[in-house]
């Protein structure tokens, strides 16, 4: 099977095409597309590649309704209201913040503006001006900063430094407008990581976010960053950092799901041996999501997170029934790890959706024995 992850991440590199799979009995094979063994998605009612939404992990009707109407008319006001009507300490306010803020970034970067031309994004800043006590847009632009500090310059730069000074202050400003809303803190943990705070500020500014939402996933995937091998801290510090999260996890928290993005961030590049993914530090990582998966409330905001992740994990490791078990209730939005970190999300996951389907097809299932 070790050749079958060699030809996935050529697949993957490239971003070409979707490989389409057959069933032998020898294992999984390429096979053409419409080849009458192949194996094929639309069986099992998952959308077509090009209809899959890559900007949320769920369905938000709300956020995605007033997206539109805002993107349409450059008016803000809807997203003002929605942001008024959301629960400050829940993770749907810090989605739909973070959602507002990508969009205007993504159209700046779009549109970046001209002589005669109008910046994208300007919403967001006529917002800022005409209600500059509104916490919601407060923390819109403080999130907004920092993606575009991460978007359009290099860590360790001056101007990168200089954007998420800015940002830490805008983050300072938002949260003097909501005292209790820990989003404005949650936002910082990015400037921490990108500006390198010592452990005692990180963690004292950590401190600020419990205080507000103690079990709040969001937070802690933010925090995991920071606490990584690759930022400012090691493998092991993360791996405790998420194991200590899961340990006091209230009854039904997805935050029993850490330790899987623990291992997440630190996969090696380059890993297709399949015994890695059927270890035991990943097997428990992985049980430990399920069981918080199944636990959680199906409205959980952060549930679409963790079946993502879930899906990466079982389908390395060869388990296919499971992997589609979280495809049926995923499909159709991509916006979330690990997808989200490629070029092209929506090809990504659903090259990862085929070799799901062609394992669970190619061990006797069928669109007949997966349960919905």
């Amino acid at each position: 099977m070790e050749i079958l992850w060699v030809l996935m991440a050529l697949a993957m590199f490239s971003l070409v095409l979707l490989p389409v799979f057959r069933r032998r009995r020898a294992g999984i094979q390429l096979a053409s597309p419409g080849d009458p063994d192949a194996a094929d998605p639309a069986n099992y009612g998952f959308l077509r590649q090009e209809e899959l939404d890559i900007r949320m992990p769920g369905p938000d009707h709300d956020l995605l309704d007033v997206l539109d109407l805002v993107q349409r008319t450059q008016d803000y006001r809807a997203a003002s209201q929605l942001l008024a009507g959301t629960e400050t300490d829940g993770e749907r306010r810090w989605q739909r913040v973070q959602a507002f803020a990508g969009a205007a970034s993504l159209e700046l970067q779009q549109r970046p503006g001209g002589v005669s031309e109008t910046p994208g994004g300007q919403w967001l800043r006529v917002w800022r001006a005409e209600q500059p006590k509104d916490a919601g847009g407060a923390a819109v632009h403080a999130e907004f900063l920092v993606q575009q500090a991460w978007r359009t310059s290099m860590p360790g730069t001056d101007e990168f430094r200089i954007i998420m000074e800015e940002a830490k202050a805008a983050c300072g400003e938002a949260a003097l407008l909501s005292p209790g809303d820990p989003v404005p803190y949650i936002i910082e943990l990015s400037v921490a990581r990108g500006l390198a705070y010592p452990e005692p500020e990180f963690e004292q500014l950590w401190l600020k976010i419990l205080d507000r939402a103690p079990a709040h996933m969001g937070a802690h995937l933010a925090a995991l960053h920071y606490w990584c091998e690759k930022w400012h801290g090691s493998r092991e510090v993360a791996y405790s950092f998420a194991e200590a999260a899961a340990a006091r996890a209230p009854q039904g928290s997805l935050l029993a799901a850490m330790p899987l993005f623990a291992v997440f961030e630190h996969l090696p590049e380059v890993n297709l041996v399949r015994s890695f993914y059927q270890s035991e530090v990943v097997t428990k990582a992985v049980h430990g999501a399920l069981h918080a998966v199944h636990a959680a409330r199906p409205d959980d905001p952060m549930l679409a997170h963790v079946r993502h992740l879930l899906i990466l994990f079982l389908v390395r490791g060869e388990r296919w029934s499971e992997a589609m078990n979280q495809l049926v209730h995923v499909d159709g939005h991509v916006g979330a790890l690990p997808w989200t970190l490629t070029p092209d999300p929506a090809a990504d996951y659903a090259i990862y959706r085929a070799l799901a389907v062609a394992g669970y097809e190619a061990n006797g299932g069928s669109p007949a024995t997966l349960s919905h």
